[in-house]
């Protein structure tokens, strides 16, 4: 199984989740930059916890027009599997 992490400016947890995934798992693991729109190769995305952009800034409202949330709404769609957490 491949994974991909989602990473946004100031997210955390990113680390964590990579560690456990990679490190403890021995699943390939990759980190996606917010900017990025290729999931290619991969079998599952984590959107990990944190205040992706500040606390104060609506993280989740800017969040949401990262591109690679698009790409991630038709890796779902496509059967791709998809979690978050805090």
């Amino acid at each position: 199984m491949n994974i991909g992490i989602v990473v946004f400016p100031g997210s955390n947890c990113d680390r964590d989740v990579r560690w456990a995934t990679q490190g403890c798992l021995g699943f390939p693991t990759r980190f996606l930059w917010h900017e990025t729109r290729d999931l290619s190769g991969l079998d599952a995305v984590v959107l990990p916890g944190g205040f992706s952009y500040g606390d104060y800034l609506r993280c989740g409202a800017i969040a949401r027009f990262a591109p690679v949330l698009q790409s991630l709404i038709q890796f779902v769609d496509r059967g791709g599997q998809s979690t978050w957490y805090l």
